[in-house]
């Protein structure tokens, strides 16, 4: 029997060592088209269509060898882990009602102030994104504060932005908060309170500096009234396609449960309930009646529509917990301050007691 070299073993075949100039433009190429895939998302496709293929080809050509692959996927994959089961936490969240209670205790307790309701998005929008990460923040908390922004007689224009800021801005606190962290996590050997600790303090010194930014910045917006119904559908599609990375063009049908664009589903909504809205009434009334729907701000519509009426009935708006001014929002206040004929104000439910009443002035003396 021939043997081949010394000692009688075969000689190692050596893998081509590819040009590292023309593994780095490979590499960098790959980068590049996975990362415009994700943000374009062509025919709707995840990013794992376009990823993995990449994948293959980098180590197919020896952009990467096989062994630096599996390392770094071994190295990796815990965190990796880690981090889906977050999201998938996130979404159990969600599931369970947990951002839709959040939206009725800010639309409660902010109900007439306006201007609290960016600091309970400030407070909400920290802790979410410090436990959950930040994609819950923003795919989940975001449409949330949208339509408590609406349902309450605010603006949604600067708490929409205070959640896509805060969902970078409080991600500092957890290794769990983004993966960035998750990848210093690990790679700086730190234990999960000591990394808190280090970062408590740049963390709350982010938030309030941001606020105050968001004070001054969205000064107008922050006391302005409502955006009209008409509006908030177009608010809605800017949002989707500015701050999600996904607008469309008209021909493109994106994969079930991805790149929707809630503005269209917010049009469907605003004509179903404006037509269920107009039935409940008439049905309580229960006596001949003209229903009218009409398209624009509400508190103008109502206004134009009482011209020449004998008498307008206005439900109060505001914070219904207690007596006073604040008991009624912004659009009910512009009606009762133009309305052109009679009003009569009433509570929708048993108005709150005596005690609620706001005290008296403090008389000052000469």
């Amino acid at each position: 029997m021939r043997r081949n070299g010394a000692g009688g073993r075969p000689p190692r075949r050596k893998e081509p060592i590819p040009n590292p100039q023309l593994a780095e433009i490979l590499s960098a190429t790959l980068l590049v088209l996975v990362l415009a895939c994700a943000v374009i998302r062509p025919f709707g496709w995840p990013e794992a269509v376009v990823a993995v293929p990449a994948a293959v080809l980098a180590i197919v050509t020896g952009a990467i060898s096989l062994d630096d692959a599996l390392a770094g996927a071994e190295r990796l994959g815990p965190v990796i882990g880690f981090l889906a089961a977050v999201l998938v936490l996130a979404q159990l969240c969600d599931d369970e009602g947990l951002f839709q209670a959040c939206g009725a205790w800010m639309a409660r307790t902010a109900a007439g102030r306006p201007r609290r309701l960016l600091v309970q998005v400030f407070l909400a929008a920290s802790a979410i994104t410090a436990v959950l990460g930040l994609d819950a923040t923003v795919v989940l908390l975001t449409p949330v504060v949208f339509a408590t922004a609406a349902r309450i007689g605010a603006r949604p224009k600067p708490r929409v932005y205070a959640c896509t800021h805060l969902s970078n801005t409080t991600s500092l606190l957890l290794p769990v908060s983004n993966l960035t962290n998750l990848l210093a996590f690990v790679a700086g050997g730190l234990g999960f309170t000591r990394f808190a600790a280090l970062m408590a303090l740049p963390w709350a010194a982010a938030i309030a500096v941001e606020y105050l930014v968001f004070r001054r910045f969205f000064a107008t917006d922050l006391d302005a009234g409502a955006l009209a119904p008409a509006d908030v559908p177009g608010a809605a599609h800017g949002a989707f396609a500015g701050l999600l990375g996904r607008g469309h063009p008209a021909w493109h049908r994106p994969a079930e449960g991805w790149g929707k664009d809630p503005g269209t589903r917010l049009e469907h909504l605003a004509a179903t309930s404006a037509r269920q809205l107009l039935q409940d009434a008439a049905d309580r009334l229960d006596r001949p009646c003209t229903r009218t729907e009409r398209t624009g701000r509400v508190e103008r519509e109502a206004v134009a529509a009482a011209e020449g009426g004998d008498l307008l009935i206005l439900v109060r708006d505001g914070d219904r917990t207690h007596l006073g001014p604040h008991s009624l929002g912004p659009a009910a206040r512009f009606v009762v301050d133009h309305v052109p004929c009679p009003a009569l104000l009433v509570w929708p439910e048993p108005p709150p007691g005596l005690p609620t009443m706001p005290p008296p002035p403090p008389r000052h003396t000469v």
